[in-house]
C-alpha cells in the first residue's frame, strides 16, 4: 500500500470542473491584478474568520511582513516569538532589521508558553519589544487568553501567525463573558497562508491578513501596493504584496468546503488515536500522540479550543529510524521542524540565545503522519500497524 503524506489529487478531482471554469472566467475578464475576485474572497474570509477586514496578499510570509510593517517595526526593535515554527516567522523580523526574541514552547501543544512570555516581558525594562507573534502551530490555537492578557498588561501588540490554522477556534473570556473566536481574529492582525499544502491551499502562493482595525487595514492596503493611494501618490514605502485573482477565485471555491474538510481531519485524528490505543501505543509507549489542549474554565470540562489538524504530529523514540522504516513501507512522513529557529545558522552572529530545551527536544522527536481529509481507514490502519511493527 502507498500512503502519501499529502495527496491533493482527490480534492482536485472533486473540484476540478468548477476550478477550471472559475479560472477561465478570470482569464477572459483580463482583470489579472486585484479586482472583483480578490475583493469577494477578502469579504468571505473576513466573514468566515469573524473579522472586520481582510487584505489579500501574495503569500503567508508577506502577510507577516506587511503586518509588522504596518506596526512600523524597524531596525533595532525586538519582536517576541516562538523558536518552533517555519522560518518565515523570524525571516520577516530579520528583513526589517528587527531582532527576534524567543520564548520557549509548551511541550504538550508545541505552541509558545505564556509563562515564558511573561518572564521575558518583565525583564524588558527598556521596552524594546514592539510586538508578539504567537504561532498557532499545526492547526491549534496558542493560549490566546493568557497571551492577550500579557499583551494588554505590557502594552505590546499581537500579530497572530495563523498560517496553519485558518478555521481553528478558541474561547476567550472577557468581563465574565465567554465567546468563540477564530484563529487570527484576536490580535491586531492575523496572518494566513494559502500555500498548496495548507488546509485552505491554493494552486500557488497566496496569503491574507485579517484585522478588526479599519484604519490599520487601510494602511495595509497601501503597503501591499507600494504604499500608494491614490495611484502614483505614495505616502508610505510599501511593496508589491498583491494577491492574484487566479488564486482568489480558486480559494473562494475551496473555502466553501473548508469546514467539511476540518471535520474529516478531526475524524482522522480521532481514528488515529483509537488505532494507536488498540495497538498499545497510546500510553507509556515509545509514541506520544498529539493532544488537543482543551483547557478547563473554572473546573468545567467544556471544550474551549478546537484543533483542525493541519498536521498530525507524534513524538517518537528513534524518530529518524522510524521515518526510514515508514519510507520503506511507502508511508509518507515529514519533520516539522528539524532545527529550532534559534539554532539556525543565519542567527549565530545576530543574537546570543540560551538553550530553549522544549523546542530543541521537539525538533529531535516529532514527526508528521498523513492526516489529509481523503485519507481512508485502511490507510490509517496500515500506518499504525507499520509503526507498531517498527517498535516490536
Amino acid at each position: 500500500m502507498n500512503v502519501p503524506l499529502l495527496d491533493l489529487k482527490p480534492q482536485l478531482a472533486e473540484l476540478r470542473e468548477e476550478i477550471i471554469e472559475s479560472m477561465t472566467r478570470v482569464v477572459d475578464s483580463t482583470r489579472y491584478i486585484m479586482g472583483p475576485e480578490v475583493e469577494a474572497f477578502e469579504q468571505e474570509v473576513a466573514d468566515y474568520s469573524g473579522s472586520a477586514c481582510a487584505i489579500g496578499v501574495s503569500s503567508g510570509t508577506d502577510a507577516l511582513l506587511i503586518a509588522l510593517m504596518g506596526l512600523d517595526i524597524g531596525h533595532g526593535d525586538h519582536v517576541l516569538t516562538t523558536p518552533y515554527s517555519f522560518f518565515a516567522t523570524i525571516g520577516v523580523i530579520l528583513r526589517l532589521g528587527a531582532v527576534p526574541v524567543f520564548a520557549d514552547i509548551d511541550p504538550v501543544s508545541f505552541n509558545i508558553d505564556p509563562a515564558q512570555i511573561d518572564d521575558i516581558l518583565q525583564k524588558d525594562t527598556d521596552k524594546k519589544i514592539k510586538a508578539i507573534i504567537p504561532v498557532h502551530l499545526y492547526g491549534q490555537c496558542a493560549d490566546m487568553q493568557n497571551i492577550l492578557a500579557l499583551a494588554e498588561k505590557y502594552g505590546v501588540p499581537v500579530v497572530e501567525d495563523a498560517a496553519q490554522a485558518i478555521g481553528s477556534d478558541i474561547v476567550l473570556t472577557r468581563n465574565g463573558n465567554s465567546t468563540w473566536h477564530r484563529a487570527g481574529s484576536c490580535g491586531i492582525a492575523g496572518c494566513f497562508s494559502s500555500f498548496p499544502s495548507k488546509n485552505l491551499g491554493g494552486i500557488g502562493d497566496g496569503g491574507m491578513v485579517i484585522t478588526q482595525d479599519e484604519a490599520f487595514a487601510a494602511k495595509l492596503k497601501k503597503l501591499r501596493n507600494h504604499g500608494a493611494h491614490p495611484k502614483y501618490y505614495h505616502s508610505l514605502v510599501g511593496g508589491n504584496f498583491r494577491l492574484d485573482p487566479v488564486q482568489a477565485t480558486v480559494l473562494r471555491i475551496k473555502l466553501k468546503h473548508l469546514e467539511a474538510w476540518h471535520r474529516e481531519r478531526r475524524n482522522n485524528a480521532d481514528q488515529y488515536n483509537k488505532l494507536f490505543d488498540a495497538a498499545g501505543l497510546s500510553k507509556d509507549s515509545p509514541v506520544s500522540l498529539p493532544q488537543a489542549v482543551y483547557r478547563d474554565q473554572a473546573g468545567s470540562d467544556e471544550k474551549i479550543n478546537y484543533h483542525i489538524y493541519n498536521q498530525y504530529i507524534i513524538r517518537a523514540q528513534g524518530r529518524d529510524e522510524l521515518r526510514e522504516w515508514l519510507g520503506k513501507n511507502n508511508i509518507g512522513s515529514e519533520v516539522y521542524y528539524p532545527l529550532a529557529l534559534h539554532q539556525q545558522e543565519c542567527l549565530k552572529d545576530i543574537v546570543e540565545i540560551p538553550s530553549l530545551p522544549y523546542a530543541e527536544k521537539a525538533a529531535k522527536e516529532t514527526v508528521a503522519l498523513p492526516i489529509y481529509p481523503e485519507l481512508t481507514l485502511e490507510m490509517q490502519e496500515y500506518v499504525v500497524k507499520s509503526i507498531r511493527d517498527f517498535y516490536r
